[in-house]
């Protein structure tokens, strides 16, 4: 027996030495499928096979890499490198390089990226007509891709009822005719997108069975990595391929499929045993990678799932700790709960910043989070995206505040002149600039009166000038008398920002939306706050001036220093860390609301926070909060109903204890909650059929009618901060002030008469 298979456990040296007919791994979380699969590799190169008899597929590049470095300290970097592994697109790229001719394209066709398609798709939707505000690009791309994705081509497509009833219900009844309009531009052009490169390979093999069969020659060993989350385009072609001689060894885990929104079918997986009626099961039950306490934390939350192929993860690592569960009073002290055990854990262990890592439902939420940590100076990075305040519709937003407080913006002014689109065009504004940049002055002064400077433009191009001059200084006069909350508001609204997000009905679409709903309310809360603290300045230039300063930290990174990882569930899996904390964890937030009463949808809610606990080594926290400012108002939530799913025995449940007093708060409160919401979720709800447009409220700061009266020694709950003791009372009515130690935000001294608290005792 070769060495390297010596130091596989049992059933993973069973699941690489079986190679008599169609095989399904099921990897747990952490059981090491990568080795299994390099290893399997190696053993077949050993035995018999030639290294390009051998396809072995993966989803990104790095993996293919990193596979293929481990086969080639095993059989030599020669022989490695002629394997042909690496992406499905990549691989199925050279076989329709070769065969080209066949399916009626040059040999050197191009490969439209997502741009070039979006670029392409624009230019139909504007030569049919069609209004772009109702037809936009990256929605209709979406559409014809996730068709492709089922190998639903123009004819079908266009012949499907319930694909029409589809796009009639999204105001888009067209699509089809520009789906077949861009197949066939497409072709005439000699060029394949992404999708195409799975569709015209698919076709190759129906439509050409001689092809087909030599490739069935030539691959007499076919291997899939991740295999719960292919499409069906690509598990088609892998039965295509392996229908005959029935070598195939799928890799994956059924537990860890969550990326259904783009294209992913899980039943390819939980079916494959009907796909490949021959096919033998290997269970890799052993986690290297989490505690035993983890672990066991994990199976009880998974095995409320229906749909999924049963199995018993274990670990023979420590037991650990139990999974703590924090409570906040709302999601600031959600991020302040967080950085302090960050802060506590890095002194105690110390452990690197690199250890630890932050995870969310939704992009969104990184906001709070990320004001928490840059106002302590903890050092993060945002894993997978940007940054709350680099994304476009952020600083799209933050352009238009940037020009109503100061219009001479020249950056600003280039950056949403036409956005949304109003017909002004580069040539039209290279016009404006050539103009203002010969006569030393600004754009807006140009705008204001372009004849005065020489800009000579035809009547319909003025009147698009004139337009947003008018909408630009409507705004303006409006902020000047309204705090940033109002005017943010009257900003998003009346220049169509809101309008134009809320039509794209897509993964993407509800990003943009809610990182848009968040800015809103992080501008809620600046003024809340500020007048808590006896601030007054509380206008749009106020609030851009705390912004600049957390925009420009942006740009200070360093790829060399420890950072905390921040990220999206979805963008942490297939990673690991030593301390992970799962923040979020509400009804409507995390099982998300668009999951609705589709059981289908919950369970795959319910894996995506599976794969958020089986990240963590050491330690796993979990949190949630009992108010989030939504729509510029407090509303309050109730603790997930995945957390009651979770063993109560791996559980440490919430322990907020009053600081004066000693009180356990928390932990009652929690199973009051829990047992209140059991009847009541296990209702079914009416299902989201789309995400509701933001209906944004006045902000949540409103001065009392008579402050309270405080005393020192006092403890309070307060809305944003939870718990805090008074240790200093000052001033007399309206202007009475009170300096409050909060347990987890520290010290805040607040303006009574706008302050948001109950006194406990």
């Amino acid at each position: 027996m070769s060495d390297y298979l010596q130091e596989l456990n049992e059933e993973q040296r069973a699941a690489v030495l079986y190679n008599e007919g169609p095989s399904l791994v099921i990897a747990g979380a952490g059981s090491g499928k990568t080795r299994v699969l390099t290893y399997k590799i190696a053993y077949l190169l050993e035995n018999g096979y030639q290294p390009w008899n051998i396809l072995a597929l993966t989803f990104t590049n790095k993996a293919a890499r990193e596979m293929k470095e481990r086969i080639a300290r095993q059989v030599g970097e020669g022989r490695a490198r002629k394997l042909w592994m690496g992406t499905f697109h990549s691989m199925f790229l050279r076989i329709l390089r070769t065969e080209a001719s066949s399916i009626g394209f040059p040999p050197q066709f191009t490969i439209y990226d997502t741009a070039d398609s979006k670029s392409l798709i624009r230019a139909i939707i504007k030569e049919m007509g069609l209004d772009e505000k109702s037809y936009k690009p990256g929605a209709v791309q979406a559409r014809i891709s996730n068709a492709k994705n089922y190998l639903v081509l123009p004819d079908a497509y266009a012949n499907s009822r319930d694909i029409y009833q589809g796009d009639c219900a999204a105001q888009m009844p067209a699509v089809r005719d520009v789906y077949r309009r861009y197949w066939e531009r497409c072709k005439q052009a000699g060029a394949m997108d992404f999708d195409d490169l799975l569709v015209y390979t698919y076709l190759l093999f129906r439509d050409h069975p001689e092809t087909l069969a030599r490739y069935r020659e030539q691959f007499r060993y076919i291997l899939v990595d991740e295999y719960q989350d292919t499409n069906i385009a690509q598990h088609s072609i892998v039965k295509q391929l392996a229908q005959t001689h029935g070598h195939v060894c799928v890799v994956g885990d059924d537990a860890q499929s969550i990326y259904s929104f783009r294209g992913a079918d899980i039943d390819n997986i939980l079916h494959f045993t009907q796909d490949y009626p021959n096919s033998k099961i290997f269970k890799l039950e052993q986690n290297y990678r989490s505690t035993q306490t983890i672990v066991c934390a994990a199976n009880s939350l998974i095995q409320k799932n229906e749909q999924q192929i049963h199995k018993e993860v274990f670990s023979k690592k420590e037991k650990g700790e139990a999974i703590s569960v924090f409570q906040a009073y709302s999601d600031a002290e959600e991020g302040e709960i967080i950085a302090n055990t960050i802060t506590e854990l890095h002194r105690k262990e110390h452990a690197p910043y690199s250890d630890f890592a932050i995870l969310y439902r939704t992009n969104a939420q990184s906001r709070v989070l990320e004001e928490t940590l840059r106002k302590r100076g903890m050092p993060y990075r945002i894993y997978g995206g940007l940054s709350f305040y680099q994304r476009k519709e952020i600083k799209d937003i933050i352009a238009y505040f940037r020009l109503v407080v100061n219009p001479h913006d020249e950056e600003a002014f280039k950056r949403i002149v036409n956005y949304p689109m109003r017909g002004i065009g580069d040539t039209t504004v290279g016009k404006i600039i050539r103009a203002a940049t010969s006569h030393n002055t600004s754009l807006w002064t140009v705008l204001c009166a372009p004849e005065d400077w020489g800009l000579n433009l035809q009547k319909g191009t003025l009147n698009k000038l004139q337009g947003f001059q008018k909408l630009i200084e409507t705004l303006m006069e409006k902020a000047n008398s309204a705090n940033a909350y109002e005017a943010g508001l009257d900003i998003v609204k009346s220049s169509g920002i809101l309008q134009d997000i809320s039509q794209e009905n897509s993964a993407e679409g509800l990003s943009r939306r809610e990182n848009v709903e968040e800015l809103m309310n992080g501008m809620s809360e600046f003024c809340a706050q500020r007048l808590e603290e006896g601030n007054a300045r509380i206008g749009l230039s106020d609030y851009l001036g705390e912004v600049s300063l957390l925009t420009d930290l942006d740009s200070d990174e360093t790829d060399d220093e420890e950072r905390i990882s921040l990220m999206t569930i979805h963008a942490a899996k297939g990673l690991e860390f030593r301390t992970v904390f799962v923040a979020g964890l509400e009804e409507n937030l995390f099982p998300n609301g668009m999951a609705g009463n589709s059981p289908r949808a919950m369970e795959e809610e319910r894996r995506l926070f599976y794969v958020a606990i089986t990240r963590a080594e050491k330690h796993c926290y979990l949190t949630y909060a009992k108010s989030r400012i939504r729509y510029g108002k407090i509303e309050f939530s109730s603790p997930s109903r995945f957390l009651r799913d979770i063993d109560t025995q791996f559980l440490q449940l919430p322990q907020q204890v009053s600081i004066k007093h000693g009180i356990d708060l928390a932990a009652e409160d929690f199973r009051r909650k829990m047992q209140e919401k059991r009847s009541s979720l296990e209702t079914p709800q009416k299902e989201a059929t789309a995400s509701p447009k933001p209906s944004f409220r006045q902000p949540a700061a409103a001065s009392r009618k008579k402050p309270l009266t405080l005393q020192e020694g006092q403890t309070i709950e307060h809305e944003r901060f939870g718990l805090g003791e008074v240790l200093k009372v000052e001033g007399e009515g309206d202007n009475a002030k009170a300096t409050i130690r909060f347990q987890n935000a520290g010290n805040k001294q607040l303006l009574l008469r706008f302050a948001r608290f109950k006194i406990v005792k």
